[in-house]
């Protein structure tokens, strides 16, 4: 057969690469910030993107005390945990939340839209979410990106 054909390259932990960037969280409301972040933690970004390795960048956030919510979620919205002992749910609001620690909620919104698998665990492990501009990762050089579709 003499005709063109492409050969499908899968990605795998051996050969993907990652690269670092940054994000700024104050540039849009958390919804849409967080469903970003979790496309270049995923990969989907990427052209050589496969859906069953990790292949995604490590993202570096930046300015979570700066997030924006819309609408009444500062103060309806709630986050519930559990103890695991009798009468042991806790609930707690956004802003409580934001003035407790404000990565938590960015954290939290991210991991709910990774995979629920090891895959996700392994691709939430590459966030990492800061409370002001400063942050300990300058010797791997990240690069700083404009979300888009915001």
């Amino acid at each position: 057969m003499d005709h063109l054909s492409f050969k499908t390259t899968h990605v795998s932990k051996a050969n993907a690469q990652k690269s670092w960037v940054i994000v700024d969280a104050s540039v849009a409301p958390l919804g849409r910030v967080c469903s970003q972040i979790a496309n270049i933690l995923r990969g989907k970004h990427k052209p050589s993107f496969t859906p069953n390795s990790d292949c995604g960048d490590n993202v570096i956030v930046l300015n979570a005390d700066n997030l924006r919510v819309t609408g009444k979620k500062m103060t309806e919205k709630v986050y519930i945990t559990h103890s695991g002992y009798p009468g042991g749910q806790k609930r707690r609001t956004v802003r409580e939340q934001m003035n407790r620690d404000s990565r938590r909620v960015i954290e939290h919104a991210v991991k709910g839209m990774l995979q629920d698998n090891k895959l996700g665990s392994a691709q939430y492990r590459n966030l990492y979410v800061y409370p002001g501009m400063e942050h300990p990762h300058e010797a791997q050089q990240p690069v700083a990106i404009e979300l888009k579709n915001l």
